[in-house]
């Protein structure tokens, strides 16, 4: 007999988790510094594009005499206390904050069935967007200022599709 099939917790695919067993995580992401309204702000100075001459551009000087201010700001965001963190389960979205990762809020997978990237003025420049999770037209949830907002939209919408289909399967071996 294969030990896979003996060991009760073993699954056919590596890291697959049945959301009934336990919670498993899929995927962490941490916020940009686009979340708050001084990163915004920053964001919208940085883009200026006037000049358009190669790298002589306006926002660029802004950018290289803001570095102290954006170092206190990347490193805020990181605080043990503060320091937020976006986490994708096998179940839900979950917002962690603080090193020790207490739960703020959290959506189950099946309490949306949209997510849209809503891009605020300043977030384009750090390629940062918010995430707002929809039921219908009502929104359920939103992610500030989450780095890189497609791939982590896209990861969340494939997790939310196996948790749907498991659970309607689950749902027609009952009946």
């Amino acid at each position: 007999m294969s030990t896979a099939l003996a060991d009760p917790t073993a699954t056919p695919i590596a890291g697959v988790i049945p959301a009934q067993t336990r919670e498993a995580t899929v995927m962490t992401v941490w916020p940009s510094v686009a979340k708050y309204w001084l990163g915004r702000w920053l964001g919208k100075k940085f883009s200026i594009r006037w000049p358009d001459i190669y790298i002589f551009r306006l926002g660029n000087l802004i950018a290289l005499l803001s570095i102290p201010l954006a170092l206190k700001l990347y490193f805020f965001r990181i605080l043990p206390f503060v320091g937020t963190r976006y986490t994708l389960t096998n179940r839900r979205v979950v917002v962690y904050r603080g090193i020790v990762g207490v739960e703020e809020k959290s959506v189950d997978l099946d309490r949306f069935d949209n997510i849209d990237i809503v891009v605020q003025p300043g977030q384009a420049w750090y390629d940062a967007g918010d995430l707002v999770f929809k039921k219908g037209n009502v929104e359920t949830f939103r992610l500030d200022g989450v780095s890189r907002p497609a791939p982590f939209r896209a990861t969340i919408l494939k997790a939310r599709q196996v948790y749907e289909g498991v659970k309607k399967e689950r749902q027609k071996q009952r009946a």
